[in-house]
């Protein structure tokens, strides 16, 4: 295959996971209706409420991005203060964890084309069959299931070609360096793509495939991970300033937890492939990626929820 039709085959496979997530994110949006809202308006109880309720409505609706605009919204419009929705943002980080997992669990253990086809034909006929109706949105969530691994399947069989045209040993070939680079590619995928999901599952399909290496895999995912605080940054052009002030708290949290990620990189990175082992039995790359993406979020969380009074102080002092 030429480096055009390659290019071509690879930008097909990245728009399926783009369309996929689109249609996951909308239709369960839809389909839950305003219990989504109400969820993140009790959650400004406590900070542990603020914590869950983030994880969990980023893992169902799986886009931080989606998640952290809609807090912003809030915040924007008085309806949440500051410090409980930067607990949200917390655990919007920790949810969006569960796309490396549906990957690394889903993605290369099943023949991807038989397990998406029935999903995206029986998605389709519930949408057209109930157009305007929850049941519909199910479907559409059900289609963007089977589209999102169609992309994964696109991108398994296009990945081997990469290696002939993309020379990536060349950039592990920088020492230390190496790690900044991948971490700044990783950071211009999720730019690009605009969804953090999207550029995760792209970089666990290129380590599993051998284009990528687990420690550059590793950096791609830090990178990706500090990526997604782009989104929250252009949805508060002419917003209010509380709602700067949070999407300043999503830069710095991510950035932060980007630092301590790669400041222990090595002894996460050994205790993950110890732990891996227990998950899928033999510790494979893309379930230690998987691990790695959740447990350096969860040591962010830990670290910045007991500061969050202080952290939002300097916020509000700096914003």
């Amino acid at each position: 295959m030429n480096g055009f039709a390659l290019a071509g085959s690879l930008a097909g496979g990245i728009g399926l996971f783009l369309l996929g997530m689109g249609l996951m994110t909308d239709g369960l949006k839809y389909a839950a209706g305003r219990s989504l809202k109400t969820i993140l308006a009790e959650s400004t109880r406590t900070r542990l409420r603020g914590i869950l309720a983030g994880c969990g409505i980023t893992a169902l609706v799986q886009s931080s991005s989606a998640v952290t605009v809609a807090t912003i919204g809030f915040v924007n419009a008085g309806l949440m203060d500051l410090a409980h929705a930067v607990s949200v943002v917390y655990g919007a980080n920790i949810g969006t964890t569960m796309t490396g997992w549906l990957v690394s669990l889903v993605g290369f253990k099943f023949n991807l084309k038989a397990l998406s086809m029935p999903f995206v034909g029986g998605g389709m006929l519930l949408r057209a069959m109930r157009p305007e109706s929850r049941q519909g949105a199910l479907g559409e969530v059900l289609a963007g299931f089977g589209v999102f691994f169609l992309g994964i399947d696109v991108l398994k069989q296009n990945f081997a070609g990469v290696a002939a045209h993309v020379d990536f040993a060349a950039l592990a070939s920088y020492g230390g360096w190496s790690v900044v680079l991948f971490v700044l590619l990783g950071f211009l995928l999720t730019t690009c793509m605009q969804s953090s999901s999207a550029a995760i599952a792209l970089v666990l399909t290129a380590v599993a495939t051998g284009v990528v290496g687990y420690e550059d895999g590793a950096a791609l995912i830090v990178g990706a991970n500090v990526g997604t605080t782009t989104t929250a940054a252009l949805a508060v052009i002419g917003a209010t300033v509380s709602a700067r002030r949070l999407a300043m708290a999503h830069v710095g949290f991510n950035i932060g937890t980007g630092v301590i990620a790669l400041a222990l990189l090595h002894p996460l990175l050994a205790l993950i492939g110890k732990l891996a082992v227990f998950i899928d039995g033999n510790g494979s790359a893309i379930t230690r990626l998987a691990l790695f993406h959740t447990l350096f979020n969860f040591l962010g969380v830990a670290i910045f929820a007991p500061i969050t009074p202080g952290f939002v102080r300097l916020l509000e002092r700096w914003g």
